[in-house]
């Protein structure tokens, strides 16, 4: 038996099962990772943090998407993490070291620098990554940008219209993305962003914050918005600030949901 806590909290509907490893190691497998976040048979999560000690930074945050995939970041569990620990933090990721500092009701992250060149998103081949020569049916000529983790971003006159669980699964592995894609649809209204994401490896999720990051940014580049700027997700918003050659600062709302305890020898 290995048993151990954990904790459940979300950031806008995109939940997450935290377990504090800093000071009792765990390994799991990606089936066991799978097996704790189906909501059926397991505790069910869109993504599985586990927090390990850190020679970097004041801990490392190791992401499972809920089909046991490892992803390189997650903004709206970084919230979350930060809100958890209670105090400003150091988060060491696979895509980078991050920053978050609690407030009242959740947190804001300091998310680093976006990336934009074609090799670091990244892309089978070179091109334009603002204005992207590309399109699939009516989604064309996105932009494409690297917060951590690959987000392609389309620009469409109702997002809300747009068939995302039909073209996000499609989109998401096709071979223009070695690494498969995040793939955000928005439109803009009133200076704020209405944004569905179709998040690699977990489907539609009702808030991804990396998501918002990179979508904010790209709207940023296109002059289509300014920041601050509001990005309202269908489970809440998130306000995101950037300026050219800076970092992402990315702040909202988090929810503590309960803690629990598992033997995780019955997952996977």
């Amino acid at each position: 038996m290995m048993t151990g806590r954990f904790h459940k909290m979300h950031g806008l509907g995109n939940d997450f099962v935290i377990i504090d490893a800093r000071d009792q190691p765990m390994e799991l497998s990606s089936a066991m990772a799978a097996a704790i976040a189906n909501r059926h048979n397991g505790i069910g999560c869109d993504q599985l943090i586990i927090l390990r000690p850190s020679s970097e930074a004041d801990v490392r945050m190791q992401i499972f998407n809920a089909d046991g995939s490892e992803v390189e970041s997650c903004g709206n569990a970084s919230r979350c993490v930060a809100r958890l620990i209670g105090e400003e933090t150091r988060i060491e990721t696979a895509g980078g070291i991050i920053t978050g500092n609690a407030t009242a009701d959740g947190a804001i992250v300091d998310m680093g620098k976006p990336h934009f060149d074609w090799q670091s998103i990244p892309l089978a081949y070179a091109m334009d990554t603002l204005n992207m020569p590309v399109g699939w049916e009516d989604l064309q000529n996105p932009s494409a940008i690297n917060v951590g983790n690959p987000h392609v971003i389309f620009f469409v006159k109702d997002s809300a219209a747009v068939l995302l669980d039909q073209l996000g699964p499609m989109i998401e592995v096709d071979p223009l993305f070695p690494e498969k894609v995040n793939v955000n649809v928005c439109h803009i209204e009133d200076g704020t962003i209405y944004l569905r994401v179709w998040e690699r490896g977990v489907g539609l999720t009702r808030a991804c914050g990396t998501g918002a990051c990179a979508t904010a940014v790209a709207a940023i580049k296109r002059g289509l918005a300014s920041s601050p700027v509001r990005v309202e997700l269908p489970g809440g918003s998130l306000v995101i600030s950037w300026a050219d050659g800076e970092n992402i600062l990315m702040e909202g709302p988090t929810t503590y949901v309960f803690a629990g305890e598992a033997d995780w020898t019955q997952f996977g």
